[in-house]
């Protein structure tokens, strides 16, 4: 059983099993398509040589989580918490260019708070030091662009490869960031999969989220009720419910609409940016997975 197939049975399992969350098939049909999935230009960093972009996804994939602190982080007018980060990463790539592998092993929060715009002693730039020495460590003597040929065209066997070799990345039963990495590379044009819409949607806070609204996903009462007070939710039972169901009523949707989850996971992700989605609270989660 390949990665995808793991989070396709895991999801699955637990959503059939859940207490707190559950899916409404009844409104499954109500979600309907977006334009294409696509990266910001101007908020990523995408005019570089090939090695250069695929290094700016390569890192920013490598701090793209913390959305349980998102809202105490100093935000770009008009951005949310990733944008925040993506710009700044991208203002940082225009200016200097990517951090080498040497670089990322000595990085600290201070180099990394500096860079983004944050204050040093932020639990965030912390970890985000961390999660870039360790992207450091295992990329070795590497290049971005010679971590995807070693993936020999496959997505999953990149996403297996992350999984196994960064510990941030070890979202068991998910994968998350693992399997965004490969779909970002297509996205910006500096990789080819073949396997490329075996990938599940990544689960998130904001999916599941959007899925609530649209009222595919519905909450025990009292989760509900946690969640809409700005509760902070621990990692644990509910919060793996809440994604599991996301990722399982994705694949419901995804096979309804005939297209891939990944594509899928795109047009609800941006349609979670509208105000509709914003005036309601979300899960907050402190984790290093999403």
């Amino acid at each position: 059983m390949g990665l995808t197939d793991e989070v396709r049975a895991s999801c699955r399992a637990i959503a059939e099993s859940a207490r707190s969350v559950s899916i409404d098939l009844d409104r499954l049909g109500e979600v309907e398509p977006a334009p294409p999935p696509a990266l910001d230009p101007e908020r990523h960093f995408l005019e570089g040589s090939a090695e250069e972009v695929a290094m700016y996804m390569l890192t920013l994939d490598s701090i793209n989580f913390g959305s349980g602190w998102f809202p105490t982080l100093r935000k770009r007018p008009g951005c949310s918490g990733y944008f925040t980060v993506a710009w700044a990463l991208t203002d940082r790539f225009r200016t200097h260019g990517p951090w080498s592998n040497d670089e990322l092993w000595a990085l600290d929060a201070a180099s990394v708070a500096e860079a983004l715009g944050q204050d040093a002693d932020h639990e965030l730039m912390g970890l985000y030091a961390s999660a870039l020495r360790s992207l450091g460590h295992f990329l070795e003597e590497r290049s971005a662009l010679q971590l995807v040929t070693e993936a020999d065209g496959s997505a999953e066997r990149l996403a297996s490869m992350l999984a196994d070799g960064m510990p941030f990345f070890e979202d068991y039963g998910f994968w998350k960031r693992a399997q965004i990495v490969p779909n970002d590379l297509a996205l910006a044009g500096v990789a080819a999969f073949s396997d490329l819409d075996r990938l599940t949607i990544f689960a998130d806070n904001l999916v599941p989220h959007v899925l609530r609204v649209d009222g595919v996903l519905r909450y025990d009462p009292a989760l509900a009720a946690r969640i809409d007070a700005g509760e902070l939710l621990a990692t644990g039972r509910e919060e793996r419910e809440i994604r599991a169901c996301a990722v399982h009523a994705g694949e419901l949707l995804a096979a309804r609409l005939g297209t891939p989850a990944r594509i899928l996971d795109t047009w609800l992700w941006t349609r979670g940016q509208a105000p509709r989605y914003k005036a309601i609270p979300r899960h907050r989660t402190r984790t290093v997975y999403y």
